[in-house]
């Protein structure tokens, strides 16, 4: 699993996830995701377009650190174009927790 990281406009952070999600993926990047996520009144985005597998614990990963941003005033969204991520986002119900965009102008409009 990778974890890049941008700074965009308007304390916006964009962390781009690849590869695997599973409980491998999860600890060689979750230290690293949740300090990206720290801070008062972010935006992070969240681009999963290069995630070929989650499983719970990615979701797990994700859902945390979304109720740690809101709880600081933020906000936390998913890139995530159809497929199977966005199919076991569904399945977990996440899309009624966060919102999901297709692409990085939607999510940045949105």
């Amino acid at each position: 699993m990778e974890l890049t990281y941008r700074e965009l406009e308007d304390q916006t952070r964009l962390l781009a996830l690849s590869g695997k999600l599973d409980v491998s993926g999860v600890g060689q990047v979750e230290t690293r995701f949740a300090g990206y996520c720290s801070g008062d009144g972010l935006r992070v985005l969240v681009d999963m377009s290069a995630v070929e597998f989650m499983a719970s614990i990615g979701i797990r990963m994700l859902v945390l650190n979304a109720k740690s941003v809101v709880n600081r005033g933020g906000k936390l969204g998913l890139i995530v174009p159809p497929g199977q991520v966005r199919d076991t986002l569904k399945l977990a119900s996440i899309d009624a927790v966060l919102p999901v965009y297709d692409n990085l102008e939607s999510a940045l409009a949105g």
